[in-house]
């Protein structure tokens, strides 16, 4: 058990090993960059301040919303400063609420004390899929694959922006432009790429710890046979569903701006981002109805032959024998067979996905919150919110 804790304690899914060795390299200047905090402010002032400051020497930074000023792009806000500022300042609150989940396993104590090695094995593997240089070197990738097919795409598509300049022939990207595409866009989609590759090492975890031997019960007050509380982890990751819905109301907010989206689009879009979301975090949890459903199944089998000899030696007693093949009657009493009616009950109820409610309003909220203030620009904020509500309450 002990050894267990020790991996619980160095758990953590954010903790970058190539970032570390950079630091260390960087001396001083590393050192100032160890604080979530520091790093935050450093990356969105790369990411969103030098773009500022380089459409204010070329008059883009502020203007008529027509021609699409840097201050008054929703898209640049969501990815450079939001985006950025809380993919990275989501760190501890990610890492301390796992880890209070990895302990619970340990301290309930739901692992048999069989399982306790196999255990600790596969959060290291977790940490190791987490922290590969292969898979930061693939988000490093696709970040800049993402970043160049946008700047791409705008040029296809829009010709008043501040990321682009006019010329006698087709618009080519400015300074800011081009900053955006190599240094702001790759951050943002390493970030979430990042982000997303850790919570796919957790989902991996999950489906490894669900298949060691648990102590699970039937008649657990959580309804799911004692994993209730791992249905709480998609709080941890609020955080990321807010980064990633703040760039699609942001898409929205551009949309509503230029005549180009209906409101029944936007209604079909929040309900279907909220539904993608809550899979997204609902899915790993399934790993946990192969034991559940095993549990239930032996459970009723178990309490279903113990019923027949509880009852038929309660009959026995009542009648003074069994009125249904009662040449087979044996001698137990019915004082000697405990009643199964309440495990059967139990194991009848028993729910096959730990997935708590309580988990969905943080969740719900972070996903559909930036959306209502998108939708805000063209329906009152009260219709707004009343159906976020319902939403939530699905």
């Amino acid at each position: 058990m002990q050894s267990m804790l020790a991996v619980i304690d160095r758990f953590s899914l954010a903790h970058d090993p190539v970032f570390h060795r950079l630091q260390q390299r960087l001396g001083w200047l590393g050192e100032r960059a160890n604080s979530a905090k520091r790093r935050a402010v450093l990356l969105v002032g790369l990411a969103w301040g030098v773009p500022l400051l380089l459409t204010l020497f070329d008059g883009r930074a502020w203007g008529a919303a027509e021609t699409s000023p840097f201050l008054l792009d929703w898209i640049a806000w969501a990815q450079y400063a939001v985006g950025i500022g809380v993919l990275t300042m989501m760190v501890r609150v990610v890492d301390g609420q796992l880890r209070r989940h990895l302990r619970q396993f340990v301290r309930a104590p739901l692992l048999a004390p069989a399982a306790m090695i196999p255990a600790a094995a596969a959060v290291e593997r977790a940490l190791a899929r987490a922290q590969s240089p292969y898979a930061a070197a693939v988000c490093a990738v696709l970040a800049c694959v993402a970043s160049v097919a946008g700047g791409w795409l705008l040029q296809l598509r829009t010709r008043d922006t501040w990321m682009l300049v006019e010329t006698t022939a087709e618009p080519t990207l400015s300074i800011a432009g081009w900053w955006c595409i190599l240094i702001s866009g790759p951050i943002f989609w390493f970030l979430l790429l990042r982000w997303l590759w850790r919570h796919a090492a957790w989902a991996l975890l999950l489906h490894d710890l669900a298949r060691l031997e648990l102590r699970l019960v039937v008649s657990h007050p959580d309804g799911v046979g004692g994993v209730g509380f791992v249905g709480q982890y998609p709080n941890a990751f609020a955080t990321l569903v807010f980064a990633m819905t703040a760039l699609l109301a942001a898409v929205i907010a551009r949309g509503f701006q230029a005549d180009v989206l209906t409101l029944a689009v936007y209604g079909q879009i929040m309900a279907g981002w909220l539904t993608l979301m809550i899979s997204l975090f609902a899915l790993p949890l399934a790993a946990f109805a192969w034991p559940l459903r095993r549990l239930k199944q032996e459970t009723l089998l178990a309490a279903s032959a113990r019923a027949t000899r509880h009852f038929r030696a309660a009959e026995r007693a009542t009648l003074g024998g069994n009125v249904v093949a009662a040449a087979d009657a044996s001698e137990t009493t019915i004082a000697e067979v405990a009643n199964p009616q309440a495990h059967y009950t139990a194991a009848l109820k028993l729910g096959m996905l730990p997935f708590d409610r309580t988990a969905i309003v943080p969740l719900g909220a972070a996903a559909l919150l930036p959306l209502v203030a998108a939708g805000a620009t063209r329906l009152p904020f009260q219709e707004l919110w009343t159906i976020a509500r319902k939403l939530l309450l699905l």
